[in-house]
């Protein structure tokens, strides 16, 4: 399933029909508009069987989310999939959202608003990702700051290449669901 708003994934569609032709049979496009509509609506109708061992890959997305639209995902990934599933996803951190850092990033993605209608509204202070998703039923939290990604990636050659703070990636599992009466 791929999960989009749906000005952005018109344009996904059109450059995948470009480059193979036609749409992969096996990927079920599912447009959502956050504001209005819930992931439960519309992967539910889709065909999603949510008692299947699913990863959740929210690239791109969370900045652009209400908190309860954000607390809506989080609770249907840990309520509506089945054991073992598990989420990775990408967010910023607040304190450069409200522009008080000079950010070329975050620049560019306000400028990109045009495209969905939609403004950076959410984040996630540095050094409480774990608190936050374990409140939210999820476990074996693992995160990672741009010093990771430097450290990890940009080795030899491009050891002096630059990795922008601010952001983060950060991947969970859904808590296991406690067995009654075991």
């Amino acid at each position: 399933f791929e999960v989009d708003h749906p000005a952005t994934q018109r344009v996904k569609l059109d450059k995948v029909r470009e480059i193979f032709g036609q749409l992969p049979p096996h990927v079920t496009y599912v447009p959502v508009d956050f504001r209005e509509q819930t992931l439960a609506q519309r992967l539910l109708q889709s065909g999603y069987e949510e008692t299947r061992q699913t990863l959740f890959i929210w690239q791109g997305v969370t900045p652009y989310l209400t908190p309860a639209a954000v607390d809506d995902t989080l609770a249907f990934v840990v309520q509506h999939s089945g054991e073992g599933s598990g989420i990775v996803f990408d967010y910023i951190y607040p304190s450069i959202m409200d522009g008080s850092q000079r950010h070329g990033e975050v620049k560019r993605m306000r400028r990109m608003r045009r495209l969905s209608g939609e403004g950076l509204t959410f984040g996630i202070p540095e050094g409480t990702i774990e608190d936050f998703l374990t409140a939210r039923g999820f476990w074996q939290i693992h995160n990672v700051d741009h010093h990771y990604l430097h450290q990890t990636y940009f080795t030899g050659p491009n050891q002096e290449r630059q990795v922008t703070g601010g952001y983060a990636i950060v991947s969970a599992r859904v808590q296991p669901r406690q067995v009654i009466g075991r």
